[in-house]
């Protein structure tokens, strides 16, 4: 018996994650070139497959049998072999109204708009007919085959009450893309994101800055997952793991970002809490000095303040991309928008309080905290900037092991709503 996930590149899949969490059997990616897939599909050496990028097509003249979802949307994601017929299933379909249901997004009499015209746009395309939308408006890089172009876009539906993104724009490693600036569809009440790697891609992040409902796509993968599952073993699931599993990814994936003053505590409190959490702790100073091959002091010296920052938002963007860490970033991190809109996709910003007369150092690694006028100065220019940017605050002027707790509990307890609407 054989199960898993056939595609080009799967080296960033969850779905063996998820499988495995699901189901009691072993679940193999399985990587194919175009070469190797038609041989591997004439072989049918395999009990049941999910089917990813970009063979959700190609696979439908090998098949026997497709259900009415995959007839209706020309793509199939499931493929079952019962007895060498092979027959296919279309799960995106119902993983992606899961996500919608489970949102409460309203499409009935609405204009929505999709971004991307492939094989996962295709379920998503059926899902909002279901739905009764008022108008459905496909865009793609290259228009035709129903979608039309970014420049009509631009020039007849920036009235778009729902967004749908389909493309790869903003999947790992390139978080820092969006297909779209939301800020220029006034009328948008909700966008939602197949893509579910980072845990908020770029355009839902700035949805979420604009106070849109926003909804990435890890639920949806879950989902169709589920459904899969049982296809392949012909049983049924309660929905109740979905979430079960959703929140299990979240907490194990997503990073906590402490920030706070120099001396505030964060690399002691980070050392902590990667005993007790099991994620990994990272010094983005650390990184910095790596990157340049020189200590802090030595980057002041040479570059100035202005040469560090430079380091210190590529040290930012590089960490960003990694899941499961726990990141100290330095005081003036927040200084730079783009550090913290980085960290923050696939973070919970925690934001270490402490008392400035606290705070003094003799660390020859602190070139800005120095004496006591510096510090106080400092602290009132960066203080509306952590408040600003905190998930939650937590104060350290006391019991470190007190404050080490707060900061676990709350990460648990914030993080379902600081990621998704």
């Amino acid at each position: 018996m054989r199960y898993g996930l056939i595609g080009e590149k799967l080296g960033h899949s969850f779905s063996k994650d998820i499988h495995e969490r699901i189901a009691d059997y072993t679940f193999d990616l399985i990587p194919l070139s175009k070469e190797e897939f038609k041989t591997f599909m004439e072989k049918k050496e395999f009990t049941a497959l999910n089917v990813t990028i970009p063979y959700k097509k190609d696979v439908i003249p090998y098949l026997d049998e497709m259900d009415e979802h995959a007839k209706a949307i020309g793509a199939v994601n499931t493929i079952v072999n019962r007895d060498g017929k092979l027959k296919g299933y279309n799960t995106d379909f119902t993983g992606f109204l899961y996500m919608v249901k489970k949102h409460n997004v309203h499409m009935e009499g609405k204009k929505v708009l999709i971004i991307g015209n492939g094989g996962a746009s295709a379920a998503i395309q059926a899902v909002v007919q279901h739905e009764s939308a008022g108008s459905m408006v496909i865009i793609d890089v290259v228009p035709g085959n129903g979608a039309i172009s970014y420049d009509e876009m631009f020039s007849s539906h920036l009235d778009a009450e729902i967004i749908i993104n389909t493309s790869p724009i903003g999947m790992y490693p390139r978080i820092g893309n969006a297909p779209i600036d939301i800020s220029m569809f006034h009328k948008c009440e909700a966008v939602l994101d197949v893509i579910y790697n980072p845990i908020l891609t770029r355009l839902c992040f700035e949805a979420q800055e604009m106070d849109i409902k926003r909804v990435n796509g890890l639920e949806m993968l879950i989902a169709q997952a589920k459904q899969s599952v049982e296809f392949f073993l012909d049983k049924s699931i309660d929905d109740q793991i979905i979430d079960d599993i959703y929140q299990d990814m979240l907490r194990e994936r997503c990073n906590i970002v402490l920030i706070g003053m120099p001396s505030a505590g964060k690399t002691t409190i980070g050392k902590m809490l990667e005993n007790r959490m099991q994620k990994e702790f990272i010094d983005l100073d650390d990184i910095i000095i790596e990157k340049a091959g020189k200590s802090i002091p030595e980057i002041f010296e040479e570059s100035g303040e202005a040469g560090f920052r430079a380091i210190e938002t590529e040290a930012a963007i590089e960490v960003s991309k990694l899941n499961n860490k726990i990141i100290a970033t330095g005081g003036g991190t927040i200084k730079h928008k783009v550090n913290m809109d980085y960290l923050r996709q696939n973070g919970i910003t925690i934001f270490i309080d402490r008392d400035v007369d606290k705070l003094i150092s003799s660390d020859p690694n602190r070139p800005l905290s120095k004496s006591t006028d510096a510090l106080e100065k400092m602290h009132a220019e960066r203080l509306p900037l952590y408040q600003k940017y905190a998930a939650y605050v937590a104060v350290n002027n006391s019991d470190i092991e007190s404050t080490v707790t707060e900061i676990e509990e709350a990460y648990r307890s914030i993080l379902i709503d600081a990621v998704s609407d």
